[in-house]
């Protein structure tokens, strides 16, 4: 058992190792364990969101189908947040860090305590890539579980979910709703555990996952209360075990051809613009060279097909009844959209894996055929110009248009754009500027979903613009554009708008520019100074000082 057992043997074999094994008996370990292969679980499990509060019982379910499977499964836990509770407030600055906690935190266990593998469960959506890029970073057999969806709440014979809410207060903000049907809608929207059940962040990086080949087919569209994710997360212990004997490694999975699939997936879903932003810091990671031009170029050759929210009609836990992603998946290889031969963690590859999967029930509505997409080409626009020199990341559905041209209100925040949209201080032609809310600048990079919704929920969907140099939710619609570098804070063209100076955006041409002189940029920066950092210690002000841009995946190892 020596060649699975290659970081487990020196912390517990030999004489030597005795006050190591009598450390281990206390918790749980009889004399066989000591021969098995040591798995550790990393759960997320953590009762400050619903994403995640049923994860503890999924951990349970992985360590006893490690220890089936002939291997000793060791449940240990990682920090979640809630992006739903913490959005719009001054906690959501902690959001994307978290990421970067959760990969430090599971890469700090497994190295200190010697475990030959990982399975990792992950649930609201900072955890899923936090759990890829520590498993890239220790290149060990691992395995990762998605928690699984949400289901639907129902408000007058409606599905509703979180962004029902955000989007509700922008409604009552108009006078569109009572206080009594907001009560309401709050009161139904989350009827209990799993991600937000949406084709949003959590979902997105679910299926993105399932297509880069590193969790079990089909493990993506679940619902999070299910015997089906239960029996998910004790294959997952499974696997692990098969993965060692196999020496099959996250980094021979992970490969460039692999990220292809998962933004080839994405794409198709419509999914999340945190999907460019996630699968950038987990290439960057796994030592695979990926950047925002690959989005580009795959969205030009794969449409949308799926029908799901936010913009679309259907939620995920309807996408999981008629099949999953699976199907999809097949659909997409049969029109050589995927690539077949990546390896998976089945130690199949996924042609393998797709193999037997049947299609969708024919009268099913939710994933179009090619014949009939939902946009023709990829939703992701990468946009460049003189206000984004590095790039900026755009969601654009064809509903709200495909070009906007107005005038500039710019707010060093999100909380004073957002009292500006509830107070009707934002009109048909504006385009919204909050900046200062960068990886470095914010810091953390909030996600926009308060503003988002407000604008939504006022009806100006398709009269108004938003940019920044922060993100979105996956949960956010209408013509916004986010991830613009260079950041305000590092001097970009953002720093330097003026209320009233026009602004284009067009996604036909891939660009995006503030319409002033290259010689009034020039003088306008020379003016300019770099605010003082808005925190000086703790794990902000440590953020702060080690991200990289969001061109680059915002991490945080990467100039060390």
């Amino acid at each position: 058992m020596s060649n699975i057992r290659k970081f487990s043997s020196i912390v517990t074999d030999g004489y030597d190792r005795a006050p190591s094994r009598a450390m281990l008996r206390a918790v749980g370990f009889k004399d066989e364990d000591f021969k098995k292969p040591q798995i550790g679980i990393a759960s997320t499990w953590s009762m400050v969101t619903p994403c995640n509060m049923h994860i503890n019982v999924l951990a349970d379910k992985a360590a006893q189908g490690t220890d089936a499977a002939g291997g000793k499964g060791v449940i240990f836990n990682t920090i979640t947040i809630s992006d739903g509770i913490s959005m719009g407030s001054e906690g959501m600055k902690y959001s994307l860090v978290s990421r970067e906690v959760i990969a430090d935190s599971i890469e700090t266990v497994i190295g200190c305590e010697g475990f030959d593998g990982l399975v990792a469960i992950g649930g609201c959506d900072k955890n899923m890539p936090g759990c890829l890029m520590a498993m890239a970073r220790l290149n060990r057999p691992s395995v990762f579980v998605y928690g699984g969806t949400i289901l639907p709440g129902c408000h007058q014979g409606k599905n509703v979910d979180i962004v029902s809410v955000f989007e509700a207060v922008g409604k009552h903000s108009a006078s569109k709703i009572s206080d009594q049907e907001l009560k309401e809608v709050e009161s139904t929207a989350i009827p209990g555990a799993g991600s937000c059940g949406g084709m949003y962040t959590a979902n997105t990086m679910a299926c993105a996952i399932e297509a880069l080949g590193m969790s079990l087919p089909n493990s993506s569209m679940q619902i999070a209360i299910s015997k089906e994710k239960e029996m998910d997360c004790a294959n997952a212990g499974a696997a692990v075990l098969h993965l060692l004997k196999l020496d099959i490694k996250p980094r021979d999975i992970m490969t460039k051809k692999a990220f292809e699939n998962a933004i080839t997936i994405v794409t198709v879903l419509g999914g999340s613009t945190n999907s460019v932003l996630h699968l950038l810091a987990m290439a960057d990671t796994a030592g695979v060279k990926l950047s925002i031009d690959d989005f580009t170029r795959i969205g030009k050759r794969v449409p949308v097909l799926a029908d799901l929210k936010p913009s679309g009609r259907f939620v995920a836990a309807e996408l999981a009844a008629i099949g999953g992603v699976t199907p999809l998946m097949k659909m997409l290889l049969d029109k050589g959209l995927l690539h077949g031969d990546c390896m998976t963690v089945t130690g199949k590859t996924l042609r393998e894996n797709l193999k037997d999967v049947k299609p969708y029930p024919a009268e099913q509505q939710i994933i179009r055929p090619f014949d009939n997409p939902i946009k023709k080409d990829g939703h992701l626009v990468i946009l460049y110009g003189n206000i984004a020199t590095q790039g900026a990341v755009a969601k654009i559905s064809g509903k709200e248009g495909l070009s906007f041209t107005g005038k500039a209100k710019v707010f060093e925040s999100e909380e004073t754009a957002l009292k500006a949209i509830l107070t009707g201080k934002i009109v048909k032609g504006d385009v919204i500027v909050i900046r200062y809310e960068g990886p470095r600048g914010g810091p953390g990079m909030r996600e926009m979903l308060s503003p988002t919704s407000a604008i939504m929920g006022k009806g100006l969907g398709k009269d108004v613009a938003l940019i920044t140099d922060g993100r979105f939710s996956g949960g956010s619609h209408g013509f916004v554009v986010g991830h613009i570098t260079p950041e305000a804070y590092n001097g970009g063209v953002i720093a330097l708008v003026k209320n009233g100076d026009s602004i284009t955006i067009d996604a036909s041409k891939r660009e995006i520019n503030l319409n002033v002189s290259v010689t009034e940029i020039k003088k306008r920066l020379k003016t300019w100074k770099q605010p003082k950092p808005r925190y000086t210690r703790g794990v902000l002000a440590k953020y702060a000082k080690l991200v990289t841009s969001a061109s680059e995946g915002a991490v945080t190892d990467k100039n060390l």
